[in-house]
């Protein structure tokens, strides 16, 4: 195996990575060496998508089935071998069925078929002996020792951030939310990473177009979850249990939620969320909606085998970031939905959750509340605009000095420790704004309020930095100046791909002096680091009182 795609990576060399028996994630080597061969696969899918388009053959099902699949290789997802076959195989049938489309198209148009280089030519059988063998010759780091770190860094870049675009792809997909131009150019900077390209300055550019693509897709997210639940609104969450049967509900995607509360209610069953769901309470048509929506338990997601095995009722994944549960026993509780598996774990398919229910219902449930603790979330873009002016008017009075938005993937490394530090040491007269699952490393601190404005504000999940940058432009807008000219200041942290893909949509916008941490991703090379230093700005974090100085001066 080689996998470098996550902070966990054993080594950071673009040459080494995770390449033993089993990654740091869990994964297996032949659960790794599946996921690339996988991959491979699907960017051959993607170029007969490509070509097909160009004689106008558009197939909604691959549109769909491509990143779906695709994104069932990120970090802490699928570890179910035998989805990861049924995916290729139906991967396999798909580029069959779009050849056979692009060639009839091809000869009704009197067009001379294009001969497709790279994944484009590559032929398998899902079967694991096959894909087992094919394995080297599809590794993401094919080529390594011709085309040199710096190149295949720039190739895994593309290919990394991509992964998190066909993730918030498939979310908004769920949602009922989907753009042909949107799976065009999706296509075609997959098709184009299947030819294994090498001109750096071809690489740079696919890196800035899945910067964009990538917010795009936000949008179309950010769309799809208002209107079907509502603009978020700032809600005061309990963070402790409250006694009764439960069901805990962690992932990305509120439709499974909304399923899940609508099944429960009058049952006597309280419902948590976890990780990323918890800004669901602060939608009017889950929180808002649904009093047995009682909290949220537990923390980030490497604290699960923990918390989870603490959890006494049913837990459902809606997507990542799973951890092997059979530390904690409790993987006869556990369901996954959607892209998630593991060997052994329940799969649940549909939209009736009476498996999961009758699951809560036999477990024990919290025997007493706990004494209530409570953060906030819902600071999302229609809140934050509401609060814009009284924003606008504490910076113009001297109040409000800066902005930071400290957010991204939280992690376990003790360096990690840097994000609450930083916003503990935060002078008062500064806002703090936050997303994704970082935001627990300091969430259940006590920061505020700057006049009635609260000093922390939790804009909501990852993808939600679409509101975080809607914010930004307002507020430049207001100021008449660029976003780079606010006193604004990104520090994230980074773990995997849907953290990259939002760091290449920051960079395509063109906001520069990005702080990431706690170290740099290992597959960018140091050639590579000082190449985006010196067109962004972007650089690694370093202490607390060293990066406040540099930015407040």
């Amino acid at each position: 195996m080689f996998c470098i795609q996550c902070e966990q990576t054993m080594q950071t060399p673009v040459g080494n990575g995770c390449q033993y028996a089993m990654g740091m994630c869990g994964k297996t080597a032949e659960i790794s060496d599946l996921q690339d061969v996988l991959v491979y696969m699907l960017q051959g899918v993607s170029a007969y998508a490509n070509a097909a388009r160009e004689v106008g053959v558009v197939d909604a099902d691959a549109d769909a089935y491509i990143p779906q699949a695709f994104f069932s290789t990120l970090t802490n997802v699928n570890f179910d071998e035998t989805r990861l076959i049924e995916y290729t195989a139906k991967a396999i049938e798909t580029k069959v069925r779009l050849k056979a489309a692009y060639e009839a198209a091809c000869t009704l148009q009197g067009v001379e078929p294009r001969v497709l280089a790279g994944a484009g030519q590559f032929e398998i059988s899902a079967e694991k002996a096959a894909m087992l063998s094919q394995a080297p010759a599809t590794a993401v780091n094919r080529g390594l020792s011709d085309v040199g770190e710096d190149i295949v860094g720039l190739r895994l870049l593309v290919l990394y951030g991509l992964k998190g675009v066909a993730a918030y792809m498939e979310h908004a997909r769920i949602l009922k939310k989907q753009d042909e131009a949107v799976y065009a150019e999706f296509h075609r900077i997959m098709a184009r990473l299947g030819e294994d390209p090498s001109d750096l300055n071809e690489l740079l550019e696919l890196a800035m177009a899945c910067g964009h693509l990538n917010f795009k897709v936000m949008e179309m997210l950010d769309a799809g979850e208002t209107e079907a639940f509502g603009h978020p609104v700032p809600t005061k969450v309990n963070m402790k249990p409250v006694a009764g049967k439960a069901i805990l509900v962690s992932g990305h995607d509120l439709i499974d939620l909304q399923h899940i509360l609508e099944q429960t209610k009058d049952k006597g069953i309280n419902v948590y969320t976890h990780g990323e769901m918890l800004p669901a309470h602060a939608y009017p048509e889950l929180g808002g909606k649904y009093p047995h929506l009682v909290g949220n338990y537990g923390s980030a997601w490497q604290n699960q085998q923990k918390e989870f095995a603490n959890f006494p009722g049913a837990i459902v994944m809606t997507s990542n970031c799973l951890i092997d549960p059979n530390p904690g026993a409790y993987a006869d509780r556990l369901f996954t939905r959607n892209i998630v598996g593991w060997p052994g774990v329940t799969h649940h398919t549909g939209q009736d959750y009476a498996e999961v229910i009758a699951k809560a219902l036999e477990c024990d449930g919290f025997k007493y509340d706990e004494i209530p603790h409570y953060t906030m979330t819902g600071f999302a873009r229609n809140a934050l605009m509401a609060a814009a002016p009284a924003v606008v008017e504490q910076v113009k009075a001297g109040n409000i000095r800066h902005f930071f938005l400290v957010g991204g993937c939280d992690g376990d490394k003790q360096e990690r420790n840097y994000y609450t530090e930083f916003t503990k040491a935060a002078p008062q007269d500064t806002l703090l704004l936050t997303l994704a699952c970082g935001k627990f490393k300091f969430n259940d601190l006590e920061f505020g309020d700057i006049n009635g404005i609260p000093r922390l504000l939790d804009v909501g999940q990852c993808n939600d930095a679409y509101s975080a940058i809607q914010l930004a432009l307002a507020l430049a807008e207001t100021f008449d100046c660029g976003v780079n000219d606010l006193p604004l200041s990104l520090i994230l942290s980074w773990f995997e791909q849907k953290a990259i893909a939002i760091l290449l949509t920051l960079l395509a916008l063109g906001i520069k002096d990005i702080r990431v941490g706690p170290t740099v991703p290992g597959f960018l090379t140091p050639n590579l680091i000082n190449h985006l230093h010196e067109q962004t700005g972007l650089r690694l974090t370093t202490t607390v009182e060293q990066d406040l100085a540099d930015i407040l001066g």
